[in-house]
């Protein structure tokens, strides 16, 4: 996997990479970012390049030779225009509040897309940083091909996410539990400004008064450029932001996907997900169900999502209260006035979502009674998540110990009657359409992940890249996609993730 040499270190700027650096997020103050370079990796070899997404961002890497293209992906040599920085930033993590920052990561700039999108390219494992509170700054192998692999299949099911250009093996193994092999990731996003770069101006607004303002203008300018004449441009933000995060959990749940660290930190004001580290996806539904290890009292349950977003987004209003009146008394009536709202944007988000998942026409106030009995049938007979939805498409068996449940035949009669359709009636092509655009036929499963994940480990990559190819078009019905369809056996019980490393 590791290369017998070492590349050489260059001090001269790569040109004709493609990559058109614009980069603002450093003329704001800078207590929320620090300049600095990436630590060299000393011998690293690409092991994943993502071309498609390559070009889509209108760079040329392809057309470098493969150590070029190592050295620019691992932080031995930079773009033109390339300024390294990491960011600054605090968070609630598990309700507490902490001062934080990329302890392992470099913002290589601000890129220019061919499209007109500006997009941040960090790297992540890149060596210690002044965040890193006694880290090595670096990253394990396998937590990066999981982000890659989690991030693609994300994006291929159509949910707003960071995106994975490259992984790179760095040569040099890092110590954990035992030693690893080290790696860098590539990450392109719409920004990388949270809930908690909010968080971190506000505590400083005290010394820093201007910052909160300055960080305002800039995630304005950058998201919501349409906010600048608001009457309340913060207020405006601030629902923007809620709005997005509502649609986002909602997609998430429409697909059984579990973030597993739901922090501020771990909120984007674009709406992408970002940190795949405990992530996971449901298999056998139960709303309360985890799969992180540090989530010992299950605050970032499945079914808890939706009001995490809800407590996350309180914090980001509490940030900005600043910036909503100068008086705290009349701007926390006048954010409590917008913040209560979101919980009925969220209730819409998720029906809407679960019409679509079910095919139903037009709206009613009973959709989601409808879903949520669903889903109670479901979890009492601990049907699978992906199967069911699929199989109420038509496209496949419904699981047998759904269709025995008790009261199993009255929902059913109830779903038909809300669709239109008489009781023996199939879901007409129109609604399995729609259906089908809403319920994906392959997602990531656990136990193919870990399969894919050890495999390249022990240097065999096909089993990875296989899995990835299934992910690109996941709502497609092809022989092909068969073995990535299985639910787990029986013997992966107890499945676990960790925060990455």
């Amino acid at each position: 996997m590791t290369k017998e040499r070492e590349l050489s270190l260059s001090n001269t700027p790569m040109k004709d990479t493609g990559f058109r650096f614009d980069t603002r997020y450093t003329t704001l103050p800078p207590v929320l970012y620090h300049l600095g370079e990436p630590a060299p990796a000393r011998r690293p070899e690409v092991v994943v390049f993502n071309a498609r997404l390559a070009e889509e961002l209108g760079l040329r890497l392809g057309e470098l030779s493969g150590d070029a293209q190592a050295s620019l992906l691992s932080g031995r040599a930079r773009a033109e225009g390339s300024v390294p920085f990491s960011q600054a930033y605090a968070g609630h993590q598990f309700g507490g509040f902490s001062i934080l920052g990329d302890g392992r990561a470099h913002v290589l700039g601000e890129h220019l897309t061919p499209d007109g999108r500006r997009v941040d390219v960090q790297l992540k494992g890149s060596g210690p940083t002044p965040f890193s509170r006694g880290g090595d700054g670096r990253a394990a192998l396998g937590p990066m091909l999981r982000e890659h692999l989690i991030s693609e299949a994300m994006a291929g099911l159509g949910i707003p996410t960071t995106r994975s250009l490259a992984v790179v093996t760095t040569g040099e193994p890092v110590l954990r539990e035992r030693p690893l092999p080290g790696a860098i990731l590539t990450r392109v996003a719409a920004s990388h400004l949270r809930v908690g770069t909010f968080e971190l101006a506000a505590a400083a607004t005290r010394n820093a008064p201007e910052l909160l303002p300055a960080l305002m203008d800039y995630a304005i300018e950058r998201h919501d450029p349409e906010l600048r004449e608001a009457e309340s441009p913060a207020l405006a933000f601030w629902e923007a932001v809620a709005k997005r995060q509502a649609a986002l959990i909602a997609s998430w749940m429409r697909v059984g996907f579990i973030h597993g660290v739901m922090n501020t930190d771990n909120v984007t004001i674009s709406g992408e997900t970002i940190d795949y580290g405990p992530c996971a996806f449901v298999d056998r539904y139960a709303k309360s169900v985890v799969f992180s290890s540090i989530d010992e009292g299950g605050r970032y349950a499945f079914g808890n999502q939706p009001w995490i977003a809800r407590w996350n987004l309180a914090r980001f209003a509490e940030a900005l209260l600043p910036l909503v009146d100068e008086d705290r008394d009349r701007a926390v009536a006048k954010a409590q006035e917008r913040f209560a709202h979101f919980e009925g944007w969220m209730n819409e988000a998720w029906a809407d979502m679960m019409r679509d998942k079910l095919g139903l026409p037009g709206r009613d106030e009973d959709d989601i009674a409808l879903a949520t009995d669903l889903l109670a049938l479901m979890e009492a007979s601990s049907s699978d998540y992906t199967d069911t939805f699929r199989a109420l498409s038509g496209a496949t068996a419904l699981p047998a110990a759904l269709e025995g449940a008790r009261g199993w035949g009255t929902w059913k009669a109830r779903w038909n009657t809300r669709s239109g359709r008489g009781q023996d009636e199939a879901p007409s092509a129109d609604a399995r359409e729609r259906m089908r655009r809403a319920n994906p036929a392959v997602i990531p499963r656990n136990h193919l992940v870990e399969e894919a994940l050890a495999a390249a480990d022990g240097d065999d990559w096909d089993p990875f890249h296989r899995l990835l190819s299934a992910l690109e078009s996941p709502y497609g019905e092809r022989d092909e996609l068969t073995p990535f369809q299985q639910p787990p056996p029986a013997s992966f019980a107890g499945y676990q993730t960790f925060c990455g490393t």
